[in-house]
């Protein structure tokens, strides 16, 4: 019984080689791949090594829980996302060990409060951060004034100076879609929402990193994520004087195109009209074939994210799909003969019921049937095709 992705690894690599290629002449600066939380269903410790086959110096994981798998391979520096907090004591423990390993001094956390970064002003060492702005996200970061208190701050300038701390930058979050909230939408010269957020972040660190001198200064360094080429070329041409280090992931590894994820047909049972099967012993279509497949909800399948519902079509779809699911009928991500296939009842732990109707042909044990997955919750027993 498995369930499982299977590379082109060819065209895979092909695919990678063309997005690195393309932000590197864009950002002029090479790209920090993302490898972070199930490694977009392909695995960590697989797109660590696809990172040092591209030379990537430097990657990016989600949390600290990630950074020893992708410590393994390679001599890359490892950017954690998740801005570190002291006062969340899990986190702070396994900070601690990230500490004592071989690969700490590898490691650069994301600073998004003063509190969190004068935590790290005692002790002995250089601790390695970034510093991250507030964008229109809204999620973590510190605005202009919070910013330049921070590089004003005496303690802080004390441990810049002693080596504590090495501020490797400034780091910027942006949303996938353009912000709302832009304050000059006309200033189109500037190019896209995106671009003059950025711009004008950039521009204030550099102007903030230009007054600096001595050893240690910060680094004029801007990471960012979610723009397009033609936008980071913009930022680049905007503000030479930055280095724009571009975290590039979903883009980077998910060509759909190159994956096929399936499960094996583990049982065909054609049924009479009537007959009750499952767990909770409802009926089919007339005459229809009942066949199991593996896959169920601890490969991610039937697990779904909240949808943005952003138009009325969305809206729409939206309703209809929680109305067949309150009626108790719910399309499978599996496919056969080229037909998304209904469930025959919410899937199991590692198995998956569905309903081939009357009239189809129907496939024998061992057969696989694809299934139309989100990568970033889905967990596969095996990745084909790669290693």
């Amino acid at each position: 019984m498995s369930f499982t992705v299977t590379v082109d690894g060819q065209r895979w690599r092909d695919h990678q080689d063309a997005v690195a290629t393309a932000v590197v002449r864009a950002a002029q600066a090479p790209m920090v791949p993302v490898i972070k939380g199930n490694g977009y269903g392909l695995g960590q410790s697989l797109l660590t090594s696809e990172a040092v086959r591209l030379g990537a110096d430097t990657v990016a994981v989600g949390t600290v829980f990630e950074v020893d798998e992708v410590a393994r391979q390679g001599t890359h520096d490892i950017l954690v996302l998740e801005p570190y907090e002291p006062r969340d004591s899990v986190t702070a423990d396994a900070w601690w060990g990230v500490g004592q390993a071989l690969h700490s001094g590898r490691v650069i956390r994301t600073i998004s409060s003063i509190e969190s970064l004068l935590s790290l002003t005692e002790g002995t060492g250089s601790v390695r951060v970034v510093l991250e702005a507030s964008t229109s996200m809204h999620r973590f970061g510190m605005d202009e004034a919070e910013l330049l208190g921070i590089l004003g701050d005496v303690r802080i300038r004390d441990a810049l100076a002693r080596g504590r701390i090495l501020v490797e930058g400034l780091a910027l979050h942006l949303p996938l879609v353009q912000p709302a909230d832009e304050d000059d939408p006309r200033r189109v010269s500037l190019g896209t929402a995106k671009v003059r957020e950025v711009v004008r972040w950039a521009g204030l660190w550099s102007a903030e990193t230009d007054v600096w001198s001595g050893h240690n200064v910060p680094e004029c360094r801007v990471w960012v994520s979610h723009l397009d080429d033609s936008e980071l070329a913009s930022v680049a041409s905007s503000v030479p004087d930055v280095v724009l280090r571009a975290r590039v992931g979903t883009r980077l590894w998910l060509d759909r195109s190159c994956l096929r994820a399936s499960g094996t047909v583990l049982a065909v049972h054609p049924l009479p009209t009537g007959t009750h099967v499952g767990y909770r012993q409802r009926t089919g279509p007339k005459d229809g074939t009942l066949v199991v497949v593996s896959g169920g909800t601890s490969h991610g399948i039937g697990l779904t994210a909240p949808t943005p519902a952003a138009n009325v079509r969305q809206r729409v779809v939206s309703a209809g799909t929680g109305a067949l699911d309150a009626a108790g009928r719910a399309l499978s991500p599996f496919r056969w003969q080229g037909k998304q296939r209904w469930f025959a009842e919410p899937p199991h732990q590692h198995v998956s019921m569905v309903w081939l109707p009357a009239g189809v042909v129907v496939p024998a044990v061992g057969d696989r049937l694809d299934a139309d997955v989100r990568y970033t919750t889905s967990r596969f027993d095996a990745v084909l095709g790669v290693s």
